[in-house]
């Protein structure tokens, strides 16, 4: 019995001995994951846009090096970039977007601070970047590595991880400076609907949601019937058929909305224009539609109607910071999870070919960090 009890006790010391040693394996290999990231040690991926000739451009993702980045301060392992309207006409060659060539693509990205050169930032940090000239002048997000200038850099809101960052991007920004143009005008809930153009996109299904959180009645103008389940799910309490819009308006229409984000630009804003309610606010970021605006002087003259331009590519920070700010305050988390989908860095091109086709429903995230091997063709 005494025997049995030794080797009992003996086969239990082993047993405790065996999972400390693995919870010890374990810890170090979650303490591994979660620290910061290093330098890169040889080539890794880029999406580089280059000239074709006869103006134009092709674009492929190719590896480069850390020497290939421009000199800027901080080096960022970058986690996750965001697919838009602008991206994809880079990518494409449909819009001559890159000024500069070659140029790595990508408005945004969010990622980790890897090495700074400023008191600013420190290894670790969580930041993010929008716009800033990204993928005009400047190299942009669709690397697993880049160089950034410490003064365009915003740290990554608690609230959100580096996933949810980009979920947002520069859309779900420039949404929160449109409602924040919208607040700061003076216009409230009481004062009558808010119409958002382009809704089902990125710009528009976020900025859907901000202002139904807000308590505005949401209008939401689209061309797929297929979406109005999901625009409806994000707060807006009617559908309108973008056709009713994009046509030749007379210079003064019927006041129906009290505010409006617009994204698409041309006809579709004259039409809002002509029928915004005196002393109401069109927040116009884009233009889908075309750059041209056949209107009149008359909704400014005559019912007092601003038409606000909003910038978020050169943005200062004071605005930035509240923005995302703001966003961390209104976005519900569970909402956002249903505007965005995430997709593998290999499948930009196809991508880039949907969302200029208006294929595109929502945010489209891009991983960037999946630590592909330098030599595995993307």
């Amino acid at each position: 019995a005494l025997m049995f009890i030794s080797r009992s006790r003996s086969r239990i010391l082993q047993l405790s001995s065996s999972r400390l040693i693995a919870n010890h394996i374990r810890s170090m290999a979650t303490t591994a994951s979660s620290s910061p990231a290093d330098p890169p040690s040889g080539p890794f991926h880029a999406l580089l846009v280059e000239d074709a000739g006869n103006r134009k451009t092709k674009s492929s993702i190719q590896q480069i090096t850390v020497d290939d980045l421009p000199p800027n301060d901080v080096l960022i392992k970058v986690a996750y970039s965001s697919l838009n309207y602008k991206d994809g006409l880079a990518i494409t060659g449909k819009g001559r977007i890159c000024r500069r060539l070659p140029m790595v693509g990508g408005i945004d990205l969010a990622g980790t601070v890897v090495e700074s050169q400023t008191s600013q930032f420190q290894k670790g940090d969580q930041v993010l970047v929008n716009g800033f000239g990204l993928s005009e002048t400047q190299w942009g997000g669709y690397s697993e590595y880049a160089k950034m200038k410490p003064e365009w850099l915003v740290s990554v809101p608690e609230a959100f991880s580096l996933e949810q960052a980009m979920g947002i991007g520069v859309a779900g920004y420039t949404s929160m400076l449109c409602v924040n143009a919208i607040r700061d005008h003076g216009i409230k809930p009481e004062d009558g609907p808010v119409l958002v153009t382009g809704a089902s996109g990125g710009v528009g299904s976020v900025a859907i949601h901000l202002l139904s959180k807000l308590g505005y009645d949401v209008e939401a103008s689209t061309g797929r019937t297929t979406t109005h389940d999901y625009l409806k799910s994000l707060g807006a309490s009617s559908c309108l058929d973008r056709n009713d819009l994009d046509r030749d308006a007379k210079p003064l229409e019927k006041e129906v909305w009290a505010a409006a984000v617009d994204t698409v630009g041309s006809k579709t804003l004259a039409s809002v224009l002509a029928q915004t309610k005196y002393g109401g606010l069109v927040a116009a970021c884009g233009l889908v539609g075309g750059m041209d605006l056949p209107s009149s002087v008359a909704p400014f003259i005559l019912r007092g109607v601003a038409l606000q331009g909003i910038d978020s590519a050169m943005a200062p920070m004071a605005k930035r910071e509240r923005a995302w700010k703001d966003l961390a305050e209104l976005l519900d988390p569970k909402v956002l999870g249903e505007i965005y989908k995430v997709e593998p860095f290999s499948q930009l091109p196809t991508l880039a070919d949907q969302i200029v086709q208006g294929q595109i429903q929502g945010r489209v995230v891009i991983d960037l960090g999946q630590n592909y091997p330098a030599s595995q063709k993307l």
